[in-house]
């Protein structure tokens, strides 16, 4: 009995050090963690919480004046605006050009430089230099080739007596957006490919090796060994591309500043002119909150859609 009851004492001990050591280390995990969290309190939720109670009221901007109380209306009036809805459609062409134009091309470029072939760090540079340049250099630089009097492109067709498909590729309604789409795929498709080989690497070549030698070789090796083992990264790929399409606001307005007619506009530059240009920060602040759920919605079904089989069952 003595001996029994004396080890429930230093069992006690035991766990009582244990629940000690846990604490000590949440502790030290949280003081790590908490520079992170003060600025993603401070500079992402703060503001989106702010976004979302201004987006129920009228406010002109003007520090001092009161916000005044106007409920749904401000989210009646964007959803109703066939402003709101056309930009909307712009989104669509950013999105189908995504994954029609940029995924291919991207993904082609990722196999070339991980293929082993001479020059590829060469090839690494070229290819991502649209990045580095900026949004800004790059749309001057299209602005004056797609410029129908003296632009590179104009000439070059010129030049072939081709005269009759000249026009005014960033004035001429959807010709304008198909533009302005074709030009920020060409910019981001460096980017994107450095996205696609990082999953490319990734995949060990004991499977490309076994895959060889039971005559699985050529596009077959792409379809069964490289595309499945690829899957999460064309989840990131999906979801950036949705997500940027939504929020897609530079290089539009460095082109056409939405124009002729906001026949080129997009959710973003109508946010941005409804805040700044008319005063309405309410409305451009529903309009925020309206971007913020269809990015979070497609999110979810890509996750869904991307969904791991061994998830089914979890």
């Amino acid at each position: 009995m003595l001996a029994g009851s004396s080890f429930y004492p230093q069992r006690l001990q035991m766990e009582v050090a244990s629940v000690k050591r846990k604490r000590k280390e949440y502790a030290v995990s949280i003081i790590f963690l908490a520079p992170a969290l003060a600025l993603l309190l401070v500079f992402i939720v703060y503001p989106v919480c702010d976004v979302v109670y201004l987006s129920f009221h009228s406010w002109k901007g003007l520090f001092g004046q009161p916000k005044t109380w106007v409920g749904i209306d401000n989210y009646v009036k964007a959803l109703t605006s066939a402003k709101f809805w056309h930009a909307m459609l712009n989104c669509v062409w950013f999105m189908v050009g995504s994954f029609v134009v940029l995924m291919p091309i991207s993904f082609g470029l990722a196999l070339l430089i991980t293929s082993g072939l001479k020059g590829t760090r060469i090839m690494k540079t070229a290819y991502f230099m649209p990045v580095m340049l900026g949004t800004t250099a790059v749309a001057l630089m299209w602005t004056y080739i797609l410029n129908p009097s003296w632009g590179a492109l104009a000439e070059l067709l010129r030049f072939l007596h081709l005269d009759n498909l000249i026009i005014d590729w960033l004035a001429t309604p959807t010709v304008n957006v198909i533009a302005v789409v074709l030009v920020n795929e060409w910019m981001y498709a460096g980017y994107n490919m450095l996205i696609f080989a990082s999953g490319l690497v990734a995949i060990p070549d004991t499977l490309y090796e076994a895959a060889r030698i039971d005559g699985c070789v050529g596009l077959q090796r792409i379809r069964y060994i490289t595309l499945p083992l690829m899957k999460n990264t064309f989840k990131v790929f999906s979801i950036l591309a949705f997500t940027g399409s939504l929020k897609v606001f530079d290089i539009v307005w460095a082109m056409t500043r939405g124009g002729p007619g906001d026949t080129s506009s997009t959710p973003g530059i109508i946010l941005y002119t409804q805040a700044f240009q008319y005063k309405l920060f309410g409305r451009s602040s529903a309009y925020s909150v309206i971007l913020l759920v269809f990015g979070v919605a497609l999110s979810l079904i890509v996750n869904r859609v991307f969904r791991q089989e061994n998830d089914l069952y979890a």
